[in-house]
């Protein structure tokens, strides 16, 4: 936060050590790189001022739920149509080399055209390595909903990666 008056220095290191993991998370999230930067700095900035009550919990946590929260009220608020254009780029943008942690571009569009909730449940679960009780509690659900969307959007990926890959050995797993 440069620029920021008598900043906490906890909050500080909490950014430059998780920044770019939550980031991640939030790229995961939105699927464009700049929302998931607004996004990200809209959480951190309505975060920061009550810092010194966090800190003491479960800050990553609280953090993380608040990314999901303000995803959310963002995908309810926005309009998500498609924006015509009238050429085409040269070249698809390239991939977010930050967010990527080995996995394929057709996985991250397979997980990126999942409706929100099961986004947000397989970001969750399978690339933040989170249990189903701790996705649980970000998400604000019970455990028994995250088990279910995780198994709609896992049966959704294979579908769509099995058409994207057709030589996808059975035996592969999503």
């Amino acid at each position: 936060m440069a620029g920021a008056r008598n900043a906490d220095p906890d909050f500080e290191e909490f950014v430059a050590a998780r920044g770019p993991r939550l980031l991640g998370v939030a790229w995961m999230l939105t699927g464009d790189a700049h929302l998931a930067e607004d996004l990200l700095q809209t959480v951190l900035a309505k975060v920061w001022p009550k810092w010194s009550r966090i800190e003491a919990g479960n800050p990553e946590a609280y953090v993380r739920k608040a990314l999901y929260n303000t995803y959310a009220s963002w995908w309810n608020r926005r309009w998500r149509g498609e924006i015509p254009h009238a050429e085409l780029p040269e070249r698809a943008a390239p991939e977010d080399p930050r967010t990527s942690d080995g996995a394929g571009p057709e996985l991250l569009h397979a997980v990126r055209s999942l409706p929100p909730r099961q986004r947000a449940v397989v970001v969750l679960r399978y690339f933040e390595e989170l249990s189903v009780e701790e996705t649980a509690q970000v998400l604000g659900c019970r455990p028994g909903t995250v088990k279910s969307q995780a198994s709609k959007a896992l049966a959704t990926l294979r579908k769509q990666l099995h058409t994207v890959m057709p030589n996808l050995k059975g035996g592969a797993r999503v």
